[in-house]
């Protein structure tokens, strides 16, 4: 089995290494290609996994490329993790937005759609560059946000893809933590959209934990979200810690005024993690990974890899696929994140519970701006991004659309062809 991975001078690469090295009993990589246009960084990257690997004793060999087409070459998967624009873009992503009132966020917001704007071309000319080289038939996992809209991007240009996220993941770690049982033993009734969504129901053996969860460990809940404890009773789920963006916007549009950006932060840690990469001493993950983000990326991205690609029957997993009527006040053509079952003929949405008018309505309002985004996306003009903007729930008002589409625009005009 050959892996790609395209962005694979990513200094989240070696999270997967990890998780590769940790599964090998049971997803048998003999070979894994990462594709970077940046060789010296990728270089430093490759080494360092393929030394993560021989010292766990996973026999896969590591290989570096900047053709995309050599790459995918022989590929039964190709994993997206993109940052176009790199962090200095993800800055501004969390900085033009303050100035209208609005939060600063590089997947929710103007942010999130002004990362759409770039990220989407990409993706597309990347996927149809895989499949004339490989054929329709190789699995495309996108872990590049927004996740939602680039996925369904993919979707809706006829490729083979399923979208993932690390919230899901996240929060199933973080419950069994609290209960005191193994991981695999939890099972989350998650749904709603990328970066907005809510776990409904913690089942361990088919039991519902999620009413013992808020009466006994409501405050530690509250602080891993950055919620206030009496929103999630009241909620009676675990929101995603993206919808504190929603619930507690303008405190947090208070704080970023006269904090310090996220994209700064991820670079140091950047800096520091490739100097420990390029240390030949070091075979094993360093903690510092854990400050990047992308927490239990590895597992959930190696899982899913494995379910598409094994062979073997269907599993269980929380990934972005296509709504087909599962939320039926959804288009069937927008992407959902739900659990589903997956193997090697692709994610089918399991059947989801009526959901109250408070989640349905958000996920609702919140559909119609990323089909918007995406059409801005895909077909460019100022207006259509000024649309999209006046569709979000978090700006929807006339002049703030305006000024923000102005401002997205200017500040990313090398990268939008039409502008």
């Amino acid at each position: 089995m050959k892996l790609t991975v395209v962005g694979g001078g990513s200094t989240y690469t070696p999270e997967l290494m990890d998780g590769i090295a940790g599964r090998r009993t049971s997803l048998p990589v003999d070979e894994i290609t990462l594709v970077d246009p940046d060789e010296e960084r990728v270089a430093v990257v490759r080494a360092f996994c393929q030394r993560l690997l021989d010292h766990a004793g996973y026999p896969a060999k590591v290989s570096t490329t900047n053709s995309l087409e050599e790459g995918v070459d022989g590929a039964t998967a190709v994993l997206l993790q993109l940052r176009v624009g790199g962090q200095a873009a993800r800055r501004s992503d969390e900085t033009f937005p303050l100035a209208c009132g609005c939060v600063g966020q590089e997947t929710t917001g103007a942010g999130g759609l002004a990362k759409a704007l770039r990220t989407v071309p990409v993706v597309l000319d990347i996927a149809e560059r895989v499949r004339a080289a490989t054929g329709p038939d190789t699995w495309i996992v996108n872990f590049t946000n927004p996740v939602g809209i680039v996925t369904r991007a993919l979707l809706q240009a006829g490729h083979r893809a399923v979208g993932l996220c690390n919230v899901a993941i996240t929060v199933q770690r973080w419950t069994a933590r609290l209960l005191g049982v193994a991981p695999d033993a939890v099972r989350l009734d998650h749904v709603g959209l990328n970066h907005l969504s809510w776990a409904r129901a913690v089942l361990v053996d088919g039991v519902d934990q999620l009413p013992r969860l808020l009466d006994e460990h409501l405050a530690e809940l509250a602080d891993e979200l950055d919620l206030p404890a009496a929103l999630i009773r009241r909620t009676g789920a675990i929101p995603s810690y993206y919808l504190k963006y929603f619930y507690r916007h303008d405190e947090l549009v208070a704080a970023q005024h006269t904090g310090r950006p996220r994209a700064e932060v991820v670079s140091e840690v950047e800096r520091d993690l490739l100097a420990l990469y390029a240390d030949p001493s070091v075979v094993t993950k360093p903690e510092l990974l854990a400050h990047r983000g992308g927490a239990y990326y590895s597992e959930a991205a190696v899982q899913l890899v494995h379910a598409l690609t094994s062979g073997g029957p269907a599993e269980e997993h929380v990934v972005n696929v296509r709504n087909n009527g599962t939320l039926p006040f959804l288009p069937d053509d927008a992407v959902v994140e739900v659990s589903s079952t997956v193997d090697g003929n692709g994610a089918r949405p399991l059947p989801v519970a009526p959901l109250p008018p408070a989640m349905s309505g958000l996920i609702a309002h919140v559909t119609g701006y990323e089909l918007l985004a995406l059409e801005a996306a895909v077909r460019g003009g100022r207006d259509r991004v000024a649309d999209a903007l006046l569709a979000h729930p978090l700006i929807g008002q006339h002049a703030t659309a305006e000024r923000l589409a102005d401002e997205l625009i200017a500040t990313n005009r090398e990268f939008l062809t039409w502008a």
